[in-house]
């Protein structure tokens, strides 16, 4: 069975830091490039930031550069997203996506999401 489970979401003040952790388990998690996608309330989800499936290379959305940072640790099948400087419009709940694509197949997995609100 398949699962992602997102934690380490909150309350953060602007200015302040927070850490998601996503596990992953049922599928051969270092063969899947894995990426966090963010969705504020009314908005549609979008990418936050994307890591390769053996962690040479990541990806940045423009809103998060410098300050957001993504890591994975295949040993321990969970990636990781660093956010620092939060500000308000970080808002939203956040979800890991693991995704690989060979020849033909595309294969996609989602968590069920963690709140992150940055509010004083």
């Amino acid at each position: 069975q398949v699962q992602l489970v997102e934690s380490g979401g909150g309350l953060v003040q602007p200015g302040g830091s927070l850490r998601l952790s996503c596990a992953a388990s049922g599928f051969f998690f270092s063969s899947y490039d894995m990426s966090w996608y963010r969705q504020a309330p009314g908005k549609e989800r979008e990418l936050v930031a994307g890591i390769t499936s053996v962690g040479d290379s990541t990806n940045y959305a423009d809103s998060v550069k410098g300050r957001f940072t993504i890591s994975r640790d295949n040993a321990k099948n969970t990636v990781y997203l660093q956010m620092n400087s939060l500000e308000p419009e970080d808002t939203a709940v956040y979800y890991c996506n693991a995704r690989r694509v060979t020849g033909w197949k595309s294969y996609a997995y989602w968590g069920q999401g963690t709140l992150v609100t940055v509010s004083s």
